[in-house]
């Protein structure tokens, strides 16, 4: 459950960065792609964090919390990516 209440706040996170992205893309043209880069680096930051609370505070070992954090980040950076690529 966990898990994928982390993916629906990457999601949502994601349409926020590319909506900022987008509303100022008509000033700065390479805002998209500034956005799309923030969100990636701040989703990196979000799931190693929730991987060191898995390890830290639920006694998971690294070698059991890592797949969970590959997930956690990949998902959301790789729609992010797509997103960018197809659409922006």
């Amino acid at each position: 459950m966990r898990t994928a209440l982390f993916l629906l706040v990457g999601v949502l996170l994601l349409a926020s960065f590319l909506l900022l992205g987008k509303l100022f893309s008509t000033h700065y043209p390479a805002a998209p792609r500034i956005a799309t880069i923030v969100f990636i680096v701040v989703w990196l930051i979000v799931a190693l964090a929730n991987m060191w609370v898995g390890v830290s505070k639920a006694g998971y070992s690294v070698g059991e919390e890592a797949p969970i954090a590959l997930l956690i980040f990949a998902l959301p950076a790789i729609v992010a990516v797509l997103l960018k690529w197809r659409f922006v």
